[in-house]
């Protein structure tokens, strides 16, 4: 009997045969979302990682491109680019935030998506980039072609969100936004994923 499995988000799904102009993204949280959800890397499903802190909640779509990797590609241009000591690369997949008009209830999903930019994020010294898309075909979103078409209020607000959800207020946080990059160091960072993936778990 032919058994068919469900393909694990991060290993089992492509980033996308155009990537890095446009990914797939498997989506694991919405502004919705009173808890933060993320990935079991062993097991494929979601899991509870904790309840979002206070008022924090995610502003846009988030998730990661499958079969990308922050490791050491990623963190030598992190250095490079930020001008700081970075330790190594978060070992996990890229993250990236989706921008779309239309309101989406709950993650577990795949959408095709147009990056434009990126936050270059340290956290703790390590590279933790957060590519900004759009969504593919959204009626307001696709007139965004780089994070520069982006009103500074919007940029603020996922900065703020990065910035302080995993802290009390009365904690020190160890993130830090050295960067808000465009589309083309998108491209390079999706890349460069992409490559440290294939170094550590391609066949």
């Amino acid at each position: 009997m032919n058994v068919q499995h469900k393909a694990h988000p991060w290993h089992g799904i492509k980033p996308g045969q155009d990537a890095p102009e446009i990914v797939t993204a498997f989506i694991e949280i919405v502004p919705s979302d009173t808890v933060k959800y993320e990935i079991d890397k062993d097991s494929g499903y979601l899991k509870i990682d904790r309840p979002q802190k206070f008022s924090n909640m995610i502003p846009t779509l988030y998730g990661f491109i499958p079969q990308t990797y922050c490791a050491e590609k990623v963190a030598a241009y992190a250095a490079a680019k930020s001008g700081r000591v970075v330790i190594k690369g978060d070992g996990d997949p890229l993250d990236i935030c989706v921008l779309s008009e239309r309101s989406v209830t709950h993650g577990d999903i795949l959408l095709q998506a147009i990056p434009i930019g990126g936050f270059r994020l340290l956290d703790g010294g390590e590279a933790d980039d957060k590519i900004i898309a759009v969504m593919k075909g959204d009626e307001f979103y696709r007139q965004w072609r780089d994070v520069s078409d982006c009103p500074e209020s919007y940029i603020n607000r996922l900065k703020h969100y990065f910035l302080t959800y995993k802290h009390l207020p009365s904690e020190k946080s160890i993130c830090e936004i050295t960067n808000v990059y465009g589309r083309d160091e998108a491209h390079e960072v999706i890349r460069r994923s992409m490559e440290d993936y294939q170094k550590h778990f391609g066949c």
